[in-house]
């Protein structure tokens, strides 16, 4: 397929995909139940994480959790008691358990009592998503008693990971358009820098149509991925995601 046929295919996809109906089917459904900007950080930040396996699961497994922080998550987090996380203690999504769980309610109640917005842990001048991701990843295990096993839920480019969980969730909280999915609600991160979230049906596809050529799926693959993505959109390169993402889950293409 030649570039500019390649680029009409993927724009047809990205019309087809990136519109609201597109929503309660996937995780992103979880922030749009909330309208206060710390709702929107907070319950997107734990349906990124969550997201993997069966998206039913993850959506059920996020509201489960929602509902414990009373629908309220900004406010429980800076807000609740030791008591208030007793309800926590069976709270479990796949790998994810009762120690990953307190230690994101704890670091999210430290970092809101300095910060208005999760965007700012992002934040590095001057430097390119690899250092922003590595930096929030930094900052988020700073704490004294940060558990090394939660380390595996929130991936850095440091070790090679294409950071596909927490490069949607910088799509969703970047990303401006009248579209209804994304949220556009971070201003200072420019969605021309944004990589491609790569998982598994996104780099069939990707390779399908000879978007990657690299062997293996690591950081550099999603880079690779984003700059032939940029060839057709350099503003917003990672719009591509509705496109491949529906051509591999929805359409089995």
């Amino acid at each position: 397929m030649k570039n500019n046929e390649l680029k009409e295919f993927l724009d047809e996809k990205v019309f087809l995909y990136n519109r609201k109906s597109f929503i309660a089917a996937d995780p992103v459904s979880i922030p749009h139940e909330f309208s206060i900007k710390q709702d929107i950080e907070i319950s997107g930040l734990f349906a990124a994480v969550f997201a993997w396996g069966i998206r039913k699961t993850i959506i059920a497994k996020c509201h489960e959790l929602m509902a414990l922080m009373d629908h309220r998550p900004y406010e429980f987090i800076l807000n609740h008691s030791p008591t208030d996380l007793k309800s926590f203690l069976k709270f479990k999504h796949r790998t994810f358990n009762t120690t990953d769980t307190l230690y994101f309610i704890h670091w999210l109640k430290w970092y809101y009592s300095h910060n208005d917005t999760l965007e700012t842990a992002f934040i590095q001048e001057g430097k390119d998503m690899y250092h922003s991701l590595k930096g929030f990843h930094e900052l988020f295990f700073s704490l004294e008693d940060a558990p090394d096993r939660t380390r595996k839920h929130l991936q850095t480019p440091e070790r090679r990971s294409a950071c596909k969980r927490i490069n949607m969730y910088l799509r969703w909280m970047v990303r401006t358009d009248d579209c209804g999915v994304d949220f556009g609600l971070w201003k200072r991160l420019s969605p021309a820098n944004l990589i491609c979230p790569c998982d598994v049906h996104v780099d069939r596809i990707a390779r399908k149509l000879q978007l990657i050529s690299r062997k293996q799926t690591d950081w550099l693959t999603a880079v690779q991925l984003t700059e032939n993505l940029k060839k057709m959109d350099p503003y917003d390169p990672v719009k591509y995601d509705f496109a491949l993402f529906g051509l591999g889950v929805i359409e089995k293409f």
